[in-house]
C-alpha cells in the first residue's frame, strides 16, 4: 500500500497540481493585500471616508458601531461590505489570470500542418500513398 501511495504522489500531475494550489494560496494572500491595503483605501476615501469591511446590516434591528461589534453580541448581519471585498478580489484575479493565459497563448507557436503523406485512387477510392505509381488494390496506373 506504501508503494503504491509514493507510486501516486509522484506522477507528474500530482506534483504539479500540488504546486499549482500552493502559488495559487500565495498569489491569493498577494491580491488580498492588494484589495485591501491598496485599492479600497482611495476607494472609501473617494466614497466619503467608507471602510467597506465595515459595511453590514443587522437583521435584528439594532445598531452596532462596528461589524465586530454586531458579530461579538451574536446579531445576526449581511456583511455586503466584504462580499463587496471579496468580488474586487474574484475580479482582479480573474483578469490576471487572462492575461497570464493571454500571453502564454501569444508564446506558442503554431503547430505547422502534417505533410499529406496518403491520396485516394481516383479508380478505386483506396487510401494509398502519395508517392503510388500503381494502386496496390486495383493495379491502376497512377502515372497519368
Amino acid at each position: 500500500m506504501w508503494s503504491e501511495f509514493k507510486a501516486f504522489i509522484m506522477r507528474g500531475n500530482v506534483l504539479d497540481l500540488a504546486i499549482a494550489v500552493i502559488i495559487g494560496v500565495a498569489f491569493g494572500a498577494v491580491i488580498t493585500s492588494l484589495v485591501n491595503d491598496i485599492l479600497m483605501p482611495p476607494i472609501g476615501l473617494a466614497l466619503g471616508h467608507a471602510d467597506f469591511r465595515d459595511l453590514f446590516v443587522t437583521l435584528n434591528g439594532q445598531t452596532y458601531e462596528s461589524l465586530k461589534a454586531a458579530r461579538d453580541a451574536g446579531a445576526p448581519v449581511i456583511a455586503f461590505g466584504q462580499f463587496f471585498n471579496t468580488i474586487i478580489n474574484f475580479l482582479i484575479v480573474a483578469f490576471v489570470i487572462f492575461m497570464i493565459v493571454r500571453q502564454m497563448n501569444r508564446f506558442k507557436k503554431p503547430v505547422a500542418a502534417a505533410a499529406v503523406s496518403t491520396r485516394d485512387c481516383p479508380y478505386c477510392a483506396t487510401t494509398i500513398p502519395v508517392a503510388a505509381i500503381r494502386c496496390p488494390n486495383c493495379t491502376s496506373d497512377l502515372r497519368a
